[in-house]
């Protein structure tokens, strides 16, 4: 018989009033916030996104009992810090859609598009603050440079580049370090060993670092419509991820990509021609196999943790982010 596979409401239930209650953190305003900035942050909000990196912080923090509301100002400062990097991801790539939805630089300059990151991200530093703990805001402080780094180091050095090393550095930068804050921050706040928020940790890491790989392979598979940019817009952008490189090890005399990778980035009927030759190949089926091997390290990392509903619901989350949209 087979087994049906939780859904992500039934996954997010034990934490729902948390989500619910991160959703209300991360719309209250300052007592002097501009109008445009409460507008573009309500876009933001409501523009999509499942809350997975929250629901990892509750979920996380729910193992050992913390306090609700501290881990809720956790929770919405990881969620924010996201937003935040997606709006200075966005005018750096000039992607003008994100899932289908106008990007804050279609519609502002790149001046107001750079503050409105700038006043989300130090929204996101003082809902950490909230949770009064020296160490969360450590963690959220290295997070941010991690992030602002990647994005240095992608746009001097990673163009063209087709390393694993380069590719692995680059989505820890870019997502893994996110999830694994999420849940290391929130093992930090239940008051855990020492050895159970590096468990945590280390379940962040490999979690988000598969949730980038499935990324990176909707990619080439998605849809345009539904992932809301043109298939294969990384490598047309010269960004080459497990996909591509699977490719090439499965076919390392490829004209075409040879050609590509070899100085002809900018060549739109060359990088159609590649995009659709990945798209068709088994490199596919190969990167959603290494991005099991995350999720199974990631799942292995919580063996000596409490069992319960929140630890079988962290374990759900790991499925999910290998079976999504695939």
């Amino acid at each position: 018989m087979t087994m049906t596979k939780p859904s992500v409401a039934e996954i997010f239930a034990p934490v729902r009033d948390g989500l619910n209650a991160v959703e209300a953190r991360m719309r209250e305003g300052t007592p002097d916030q501009h109008e445009a900035l409460t507008a573009a942050i309500e876009h933001l909000l409501a523009s999509g996104g499942k809350r997975i990196r929250p629901a990892i912080a509750l979920l996380s923090g729910g193992i050992f009992n913390a306090d609700l509301d501290r881990l809720v100002s956790v929770a919405a400062a990881i969620e924010m810090l996201h937003t935040a990097s997606l709006v200075h991801d966005d005018l750096v790539d000039g992607a003008l859609l994100r899932r289908g939805i106008p990007t804050l630089n279609a519609q502002w300059s790149p001046g107001a598009t750079v503050l409105t990151g700038d006043y989300i991200f130090a929204r996101a530093a003082d809902f950490a603050a909230q949770a009064d703990s020296v160490r969360v805001m450590r963690i959220f402080a290295r997070t941010l440079m991690v992030l602002a780094n990647g994005e240095i180091n992608q746009m001097f050095s990673s163009r063209g580049v087709a390393s694993r090393e380069d590719y692995y550095r680059r989505i820890y930068s870019k997502t893994a370090s996110v999830f694994e804050a999420a849940s290391e921050s929130a093992a930090v706040l239940g008051e855990a060993r020492e050895s159970q928020i590096a468990a945590l940790a280390t379940y962040g890491r490999e979690v988000g670092s598969a949730f980038q790989i499935v990324d990176d392979i909707l990619d080439f598979t998605g849809d345009t419509n539904h992932i809301g940019k043109p298939v294969g817009s990384d490598l047309r952008q010269g960004l080459v991820t497990l996909p591509t490189l699977c490719f090439r090890d499965l076919y390392p005399d490829h004209p075409d990509l040879s050609a590509l990778l070899n100085g002809r980035m900018g060549d739109e009927a060359l990088s159609a021609r590649v995009v659709e030759a990945i798209r068709n190949s088994a490199a596919i089926r190969v990167s959603l196999e290494e991005a099991r091997g995350f999720v199974g390290r990631g799942i292995a990392a919580l063996d000596n943790l409490p069992v319960g509903p929140h630890l079988e619901n962290l374990q759900a989350i790991a499925d999910y982010v290998v079976s999504r949209d695939l």
